[in-house]
């Protein structure tokens, strides 16, 4: 019996992606105007938004979003948002972050960046942690 890894599984997800000639991440205007309004706000406008996927969680992974005041790493995709927000996700995190859409969801239960990721397996009742 062959077994495979969930970074096999969404490495194949990533590959067809990119065949079908798809964006690797998209930020929605919505999200790029409030990254870019936080941005401001805690004084570094020129800065930017690191995203990625970590080890942790109830299911298996979390999502990293945090503000960056470095330049990209050596490796990073970097990726420009409508109002210039750049976002640099690292080549691992890009693998399972392949085809992933960046929303800002303002509802009744609250708002916050919503992320629409084709990779997900499943995630936890919180929404805070996913599996491939």
């Amino acid at each position: 019996m062959t077994t495979h890894s969930s970074e096999d599984a969404a490495s194949a997800v990533a590959t067809t992606h990119a065949a079908a000639g798809l964006p690797r991440l998209t930020v929605t205007p919505a999200a790029a105007e409030i990254m870019q309004g936080q941005l401001v706000k805690r004084g570094t406008p020129d800065a930017a938004i690191r995203f990625g996927i970590r080890g942790g969680g109830c299911t298996g992974y979390s999502y990293v979003f945090e503000f960056s005041d470095k330049p990209p790493r050596k490796n990073d995709e970097v990726i420009t948002a409508a109002n210039g927000v750049r976002v640099y996700v690292d080549p691992k995190s890009m693998i399972y972050l392949e085809g992933t859409t960046i929303h800002f969801e303002k509802g009744i239960r609250g708002h916050g960046f919503q992320f629409d990721n084709p990779n997900v397996k499943n995630d936890c009742g919180c929404g805070e942690s996913v599996n491939f």
